[in-house]
């Protein structure tokens, strides 16, 4: 997992300044590597995500399609958490967190600081390094959005 976890961090290296500085408005919130030969790119806009950027977004990642697959998604209910601003945005909300420890957590970002988040659990409060996350999605409540 932590050579699957490397390469999603340098495709984003790679594709999110590319599609951002194209793209004006547009922010990409994680890539992440579906098998060797795929990946998804997930995007948000300002004015929403629709079939016309992902085409755009897939058209500017040319380069890639010779070596990958290439999917292009909103962020849909379960928003991708990778970077300390998504943590900070979703303060008071459910989030399910993978470590490269391989700890799978779950519960409500009550704090989300410079370098770390806190997560409050069923069991306790975990302080956990935003350098320790691997993947972070915002868990869908019934009846909220």
């Amino acid at each position: 997992m932590a050579a699957t976890h490397d390469k999603e961090k340098q495709l984003t290296r790679e594709i999110a300044p590319k599609i951002e500085r194209a793209v004006p408005g547009t922010e990409v919130l994680a890539v992440e590597l579906t098998s060797p030969e795929r990946f998804t790119v997930y995007v948000d806009h300002v004015q929403g995500v629709d079939h016309a950027l992902c085409e755009r977004v897939t058209s500017l990642l040319g380069d890639y399609l010779r070596d990958y697959s290439i999917d292009v998604s909103s962020p849909g209910v379960e928003r991708p958490l990778r970077k300390p601003a998504h943590f900070r945005n979703v303060v008071g909300r459910r989030v399910a967190v993978r470590t490269n420890g391989r700890n799978r957590l779950r519960g409500e970002v009550v704090a989300a600081g410079e370098s770390s988040l806190t997560l409050q659990t069923d069991a306790e409060s975990v302080d956990i390094p935003y350098d320790a996350i691997v993947r972070g999605n915002l868990i869908e409540e019934a009846g909220k959005k």
